[in-house]
């Protein structure tokens, strides 16, 4: 082939080449989104850059929110406590030379438990007792003599110091005496014995522990929120384990703060106890009720989202949706109180909330209201 034939064919391949690639560009272009070759020659709804004018509604139920009465409830975990208890020590320490704990029985206050030995203690009183009988005689005499100046006021003010000091001494071994006895410091049920005749005790030695149960304490916890909701003479109920009963007590007092570690107020009740029924230790679990809300504004638990922060419900506002949020309370099977974020008359989105995004548009299936 020579050289003027090969260029001419050279120049006819491009020229083909160039003109199939513009016309499959221009087809392309045509069919594209939004292009000359689209019907209208207008964007395609929906599409890019389109404002959403050609969007479709989401198709949603919602219910209008109105007021309902809630009697609203807790139940926490409690404990049944002794009114009183204590340790039975002694104050001194001695042999043990009586015993009289009655294991498991009631005992009255000021009933003698036991008894250590005094007899050294005895041998002392009664040497003091001898002495101050003779200080006393010797003030006598010098009382009629200084009445007829037989001696200086200085003498018998010395005799006197002698009788004084002679019956503080005796105060003195008569406490160490009443020491020794251990005496019931009120009516209670007395624990296990610790101890027998004969042994050598100390103050660290405990002989047994007495308790007052015919009245016990509850004590219990309630979540911070409802720490204002707590009133002095407020009636709880309470259960335990084992016992089809319930039982009643009464508040008397809360801890005069929150606490940090678990954000609950600790309160504090009385419950009778005249049968000895319960014990102390005792679990119990608390139920209490609160005075019942006419104005409760209560959604579908389905139509609270959680966030990282805080929790939010979407409202039908004018045809789209509005993430607003919210501050829950009281919650039950199927529902939850909302406290802070909506108001009476507002339309709760319930379908479809995951696909939501703010200011989506909407289409309302028939709105529903809340089951009372």
């Amino acid at each position: 082939m020579t050289n003027k034939n090969y260029f001419s064919w050279a120049l006819t391949f491009a020229s083909v080449t160039i003109l199939l690639t513009t016309a499959c560009k221009d087809k392309k272009e045509n069919a594209g989104p939004g292009g000359a070759g689209a019907p209208g020659g207008q964007r395609g709804a929906g599409g890019p850059g389109g404002g959403g004018r050609g969007q479709m509604p989401t198709r949603v139920e919602t219910y209008v929110v109105e007021p309902r009465m809630i009697s609203e409830g807790i139940e926490a975990p409690g404990t049944l406590l002794a009114n009183e208890v204590t340790e039975i020590r002694p104050e001194v320490s001695g042999r043990v030379v009586s015993v009289n704990v009655a294991e498991g029985r009631y005992v009255s206050k000021g009933t003698m438990l036991a008894k250590l030995f005094d007899g050294d203690l005895q041998a002392q009183l009664k040497k003091l007792e001898v002495q101050l009988k003779i200080a006393e005689q010797t003030e006598s005499r010098q009382a009629q003599l200084l009445k007829i100046q037989g001696i200086s006021q200085q003498d018998y003010d010395l005799s006197l110091l002698s009788v004084n000091n002679i019956k503080a001494d005796i105060e003195i071994i008569k406490t160490s005496i009443a020491r020794t006895a251990i005496y019931a410091p009120f009516n209670g049920k007395l624990g296990l014995k610790n101890i027998s005749v004969g042994a050598y005790i100390t103050p660290t030695n405990i002989i047994t522990t007495i308790t007052q149960t015919e009245q016990l304490k509850l004590d219990f916890s309630v979540p911070e929120k409802y720490s204002d909701r707590i009133k002095t003479g407020q009636s709880v109920n309470f259960t335990i384990q084992g016992r089809n009963a319930q039982y009643t007590a009464k508040v008397i007092a809360t801890e005069v703060g929150i606490a940090q570690a678990t954000r609950s107020l600790l309160v504090r009740s009385v419950v009778p106890n005249k049968n000895a029924e319960l014990l102390p230790g005792t679990f119990a679990n608390v139920q209490l009720k609160f005075a019942p809300n006419p104005n409760a504004l209560m959604v579908p638990s389905q139509s609270v989202l959680p966030q990282a922060r805080g929790k939010k419900v979407i409202l039908y506002n004018g045809g789209e949706a509005k993430f607003v949020d919210v501050e829950t309370g009281f919650r039950d099977s199927a529902y939850v109180q909302i406290t802070e974020g909506i108001s009476k008359g507002d339309t709760v989105v319930t379908t479809g909330l995951l696909s939501l995004r703010p200011g989506a548009k909407l289409q309302l299936s028939k709105p529903s209201k809340l089951k009372n």
